[in-house]
């Protein structure tokens, strides 16, 4: 053989080896659980269901299957096994009281996507009725004979429990429901002996299921929904495609501005939910006169900046990540861009051990900006002000005009745990339990603000002033190497000689560090505040592993870290349980909370979450 035709049939033997190894990769790669971080932006199919002004829809678009070996993956091996039957938990609790099994009744045909969607705050629009929500669940299937014949078994356990099936032809799509009985759901609530183990469910009155009726719709969902009539709206939208998500200008949109790899996506139209989570549209109220109180949602969305959010949700190997983008009801915001490329400096009086701070630069702007967004939002607007408020009513002291006004640089803002007990983060889940609990100790607090103008001198002054009509004393004193100003109430006592003394209790502790300005809520906080050195929050391995996946730049982090603190900040903050009620699965295994905001593009507000995981 010549050397030529040797190396020519060589390099096609190179080439075909080349591609064959490629190929075997490739498949390698999208068999593999890991292929979900990088999937891609894939986008909702069942939204042709959901109407335009749906107040929420939630997708999950990626196979259970799939979410549960990339689970496995990332898991720890001595954590694996109490991962599956986490699963397995979750897997039953989804067709408990049915007598069906996921394993054998749903896992063959289920396929690549859950929706589930609040298609409207009143599905039957009947004022004697009040407002009755409509509810939509679409489940993507990949074996259109096996999800009918899970129907079938389905009903047939109805059926033979005694409920009554109604069978109907709507749009060539077969409709089969079956009203709840009043009085059932009662009949089947657990004895009063399980009542704790169950009072993490969520309230039936949120979830109303006046009935259930179910449809397949060709060789592609399978539906439920809580009525009929939902069921019935949701195949015309199919078919009148002006009406569905899918061809909403805003929902269009978010999606062209979320372009990161994603296994879920949640949707909002913000004046339709905030209406009814805050009660102006989840129910019709009687006056005086005995007669309907309207509710107009229209005036709510008026009010409101914001029309549509829209969360998408992505894998990381250490938990997930959120991107968020919030669409203008005009869309003539002004672009803000934001200039942080790192942490501020401010971070380096904030101790590690603090489970809870806000950082950022141009407080001024950002309370600005804030209290302007969310002034049409009554729940949100009443939690950003009640701090204000209460520092108002106790100190006769306006935050916004003698404190933002003058922090035009960098700020951060931490919460100091309290506690007479060593730091928690080595102890065992059921050690740091026990030392988290609140004790009588109230929590301190520490501000960092930048004295970046001349104001800001005046304005330190000024407050000093305010404190003395407060009756306090203003004094200095040395604290190590630096001297500190204290707001102090002197209150008379007496000793065990009967001989009357004075008391000073210190009510505020400010000090000038650098080009920094520092105010603690005790001599206690400014202390460890002045000592942080390279243990201080800037410096954490938490607190950076926590901000590395957000975007730079940005304007700032809100970082809380659930780990550490969840049992003041639910003290501190009540709201918490609430939330985690919500979301126990999820808080049962998260480590910290971190959230950036990107700034505001062409009328898009994007922003940043990431929940690290155990």
């Amino acid at each position: 053989m010549k050397l030529r035709s040797f190396l020519s049939s060589l390099l096609i033997a190179v080439m075909v080896l080349l591609l064959l190894g490629g190929g075997v990769f490739y498949w390698i790669a999208a068999q593999s659980p890991l292929g979900l971080l990088s999937q891609g932006a894939k986008t909702p199919s069942a939204a042709i269901f959901v109407p335009k002004q749906a107040p929420a829809m939630v997708s999950l678009l990626v196979n259970l299957d799939k979410l549960e070996q990339f689970r496995q993956v990332v898991t720890r091996p001595q954590d694996r096994r109490r991962s599956r039957q986490e699963i397995t938990q979750f897997k039953q609790s989804l067709l408990a009281n049915t007598g069906l099994e996921y394993e054998r009744d749903v896992q063959p045909w289920l396929g690549d996507e859950i929706t589930i969607a609040l298609t409207t705050v009143d599905f039957d629009r009947d004022p004697l009725n009040g407002n009755q929500p409509g509810y939509l669940l679409a489940i993507a299937t990949k074996d259109p004979e096996r999800s009918r014949e899970f129907l079938q078994l389905f009903w047939q356990k109805r059926a033979i429990a005694g409920d009554d099936l109604t069978f109907e032809q709507y749009q060539g799509v077969k409709l089969i429901s079956a009203a709840v009985p009043a009085g059932k759901k009662e009949a089947e609530e657990p004895p009063k002996k399980n009542k704790q183990k169950n009072s993490n469910t969520v309230p039936s009155s949120l979830f109303p299921l006046p009935s259930l009726s179910s449809a397949v719709v060709g060789d592609q969902f399978v539906l439920f929904a809580n009525h009929p009539k939902v069921l019935r709206d949701a195949i015309t939208n199919v078919q009148a495609v002006d009406l569905n998500l899918s061809n909403a200008k805003p929902y269009a949109q978010a999606l062209d501005t979320l372009t990161q790899s994603r296994i879920g996506l949640t949707v909002v139209n913000l004046p339709q939910l905030t209406a009814w989570l805050e009660g102006s549209a989840a129910e019709s109220t009687l006056n005086a006169t005995g007669k309907t109180q309207a509710l107009d949602i229209k005036k709510a969305a008026i009010d409101q900046k914001y029309q549509t959010m829209a969360i998408a949700l992505g894998l990381n190997p250490l938990g997930l990540m959120a991107d968020t983008a919030l669409l203008t009801t005009d869309g003539k915001v002004t672009s803000n861009t934001p200039s942080l490329t790192q942490p501020v400096a401010a971070l380096q009086y904030l101790p590690a051990t603090s489970p809870f701070s806000l950082s950022g630069s141009h407080l001024d702007r950002t309370w600005s900006r804030l209290s302007s967004d969310l002034a049409g939002y009554e729940v949100l607007s009443k939690l950003l002000n009640q701090p204000v408020d209460s520092v108002r009513s106790r100190w006769q002291l306006d935050l916004q005009k003698d404190v933002f006004s003058w922090v035009k640089g960098e700020y951060a803002l931490g919460l100091l745990p309290n506690f007479a007990v060593e730091p928690v983060a080595a102890k065992s889940k059921k050690q740091r339990a026990k030392l988290q609990r609140p004790n009588a100790l109230p929590n301190d607090w520490i501000f960092v603000a930048q004295r970046s103008t001349g104001d800001a001198t005046q304005a330190i002054a000024h407050l000093d002033d305010l404190a003395k009509t407060q009756g306090l004393s203003v004094g200095s004193l040395p604290l190590g190497d630096q001297t500190v100003s204290a707001w102090t109430r002197l209150t008379p006592t007496s000793g065990k000689n009967q001989a009357k003394t004075l008391q000073a209790e210190v009510q505020g502790v400010h000090a000038t560090v650098g080009n920094y300005e520092l105010f603690t809520t005790s001599i206690e906080a400014m202390d460890r505040a002045l000592q942080t050195g390279s243990s201080s929050l800037a410096n954490s391995d938490r607190f950076n592993q926590a901000i590395a996946p957000l975007l730079q730049p940005n304007n700032g982090y809100v970082y809380l870290d659930w780990i550490e603190g969840q049992a003041i900040l639910k003290r501190q903050f009540p709201i918490l349980k609430i939330i985690e009620l919500a979301g126990k699965p999820l808080f049962n295994h998260l480590q910290s909370l971190s959230l950036s905001s990107y700034g505001i593009e062409s009328g898009v507000q994007h922003s940043g979450v990431f929940l690290k995981l155990e």
